[in-house]
């Protein structure tokens, strides 16, 4: 428990850490000013104010966003509080989307909208401009459904996940030895 605990404190608070300095770097040196190519057109700084949630949807739009933000980093921190999070890869997952929440929330907080300053895109075709946190929900969401765990359906009904190491078992749900193949095995057909 300390040690999950010590490894969601220290890469959440990685990405918070990143994502404040970066956001106070871009707001003193990019506001008011022309974007900065980076890789050409393809990376580009380019400083605005979001007002909406993610990547700009909603923005202007009355509404207390940052309780999104509240919601997600309340729940992270219930299910480590509770151990319902097993699996470095999925503790990890969430602990980069705690990150940026609180990153995000912070900004919120302050001013009511989110500093944003990473631009992608290929001459019309513009990814909506983001930040270090935006980043870290995004691979954090992408690590937790790449560590999600998959149950498999086994001969004697039902499917039978692993939930200590994280990792998938494959037979029946009372533990014994694999059955029978469907269809009476390899040689005869399935169905």
């Amino acid at each position: 428990m300390i040690r999950t605990g010590l490894r969601l404190l220290a890469v959440a608070g990685a990405v918070v850490a990143l994502d404040l300095w970066t956001k106070r770097w871009a707001t003193e040196q990019l506001a008011y000013h022309e974007p900065v190519e980076v890789l050409g057109q393809f990376v580009r700084l380019n400083y605005t104010r979001n007002s909406g949630v993610a990547f700009g949807l909603g923005a202007g739009l009355p509404f207390p966003y940052y309780l999104f933000s509240i919601a997600a980093v309340a729940v992270i921190l219930y299910l480590f509080i509770r151990q319902r999070v097993s699996g470095r890869g999925r503790q990890t997952a969430l602990s980069l989307i705690l990150g940026g929440a609180i990153g995000n929330l912070v900004d919120r907080l302050r001013t009511g909208e989110v500093v944003d300053f990473i631009e992608i895109g290929w001459d019309r075709w513009h990814w909506p401009v983001f930040n270090v946190a935006d980043s870290a929900v995004t691979m954090g969401v992408i690590l937790f459904a790449l560590t999600w765990p998959r149950a498999h359906e086994s001969h004697g009904g039902g499917p039978v996940l692993d939930h200590e190491s994280g990792a998938d078992s494959v037979g029946p749900a009372s533990g014994g030895a694999a059955g029978s193949l469907p269809g009476g095995g390899a040689d005869r057909p399935v169905a």
